[in-house]
Formats: structure tokens, sequence, C-alpha cells
């Protein structure tokens, strides 16, 4: 398989025909290997334009999910950025390129610890891979310019929104367990301002904040 020519060929076909115009977002979308994020038994579809599975009830979303949420944060590159949801890696690594920093939380020890091992292997040493409750956020190494979550809560964790810095922006998909629709939340002062955009279908996001287990 020539995965270069496939990650060209999802980047043009994918993702810029659909809008997305941020070049650095285009650029890590290119640059991190995908299939290396996908279990070998579906490793020949990484880079088609659907969610695959990767264990435990989770997938790794489709590459223009990935694409737009990233567009969205709107980084330029010295940011601090919060994952919530770390699943296969595969968005923390594409966050790699795109921020000075990132921390990444997963509930399933065992996804935590290969994502973490897939993305050292890469040599991906800003990205930080914490196990725990994401619906609480990271209180510790707060605030943080960006907050991606990577599943679906029925509203936007309060505990998120205020580990925003002034400015931040936060992307969530948010409705019920069977679809969503994506929100940015850009923080002004003590209070966020709620922009929505496309109709998503994610993975419930379990916690104190999210779904019950």
């Amino acid at each position: 398989m020539n995965w270069q020519e496939l990650a060209e060929k999802m980047v043009q076909t994918q993702i810029a025909a659909r809008g997305i115009t941020d070049e650095r977002v285009l650029e890590a979308m290119r640059r991190v290997p995908r299939h290396l994020f996908v279990p070998e038994p579906h490793r020949n579809e990484a880079y088609a334009d659907y969610p695959l599975p990767i264990g435990h009830g989770q997938t790794i979303s489709q590459p223009f999910i990935v694409a737009l949420m990233c567009s969205l944060l709107g980084l330029q590159g010295d940011e601090k950025v919060l994952e919530v949801g770390t699943g296969s890696g595969y968005q923390a690594a594409v966050l790699a390129h795109l921020a000075r920093e990132v921390h990444t939380i997963e509930r399933i020890p065992a996804l935590a610890e290969q994502a973490a091992q897939r993305l050292a292997e890469l040599g991906l040493e800003n990205v930080h891979v914490h196990i725990g409750d994401g619906s609480l956020g990271l209180p510790k190494e707060a605030p943080f310019e960006g907050i991606l979550i990577a599943a679906a809560a029925p509203r936007v964790p309060q505990p998120l929104l205020e580990q925003l810095n002034e400015g931040g922006r936060l992307v969530a998909p948010v409705g019920s367990r069977g679809w969503q629709v994506l929100e940015r939340w850009t923080r002004r002062g003590n209070s966020w301002e709620r922009e929505t955009y496309d109709s998503v279908a994610f993975v419930p996001l379990i916690g104190e904040h999210g779904w019950e287990g």
C-alpha cells in the first residue's frame, strides 16, 4: 500500500474538497500516518471516508471530522490544548503538529497505554496521555487555549468551560446518544459564546459530567 498517496488523496477529496482551508490542518493530516492508529483488520480502510472500530466499543473518527474539529480550534502553534477522549491517539497526533503542548485524557487504560506507545514511537514528545474521567478536565494543567471533546455529551461539561483561557475555544459534539451537533464555545471573561456547526454521531462521553456508563 502506498500510504502517502492514500493520505494525499484523503486530504484532497475528503477534507479540502469539503471546505477545510486551514493549511496547517491540511498539512498535519498529511503528516500523521493514520494507518498506524487503525487495528490490523481494518488497516486497509485507514484513509477511507468513515470512522473505524478500535476496540473497547470506541472508534477512530472520520478524517473530515478530525480536520473540521481541529480547524474550529483555530490553532496558531503556541497553544496548550486539552483533548478529551484519546481513543487511538490519532487526533492527539494531529493536534501535536498544530499546538505547542497537548494533554489528552482517556478513561479506558488499555486504549490510553496503546495510544501513548504509538505517540512515543512517532516521536511526538509534546503529547501527554492521562487516564481518568475526561468530563472533569485536567485542572492541574489548566488553563487551555483549546479544548477538543472527542465524545458526545448531553451538554458541555462546566468544568471544561471553566478550564478555558480567556479567548480560548472548546469544540464538542453535543446532543443525544444517537446524534449531536458540533458546538464551538469561546471564552469571554466569565461568559462563553456558542456557535453551532455540522450534525455528527460520536460515542458517548462517559463520566460525572457526561453520560452514565
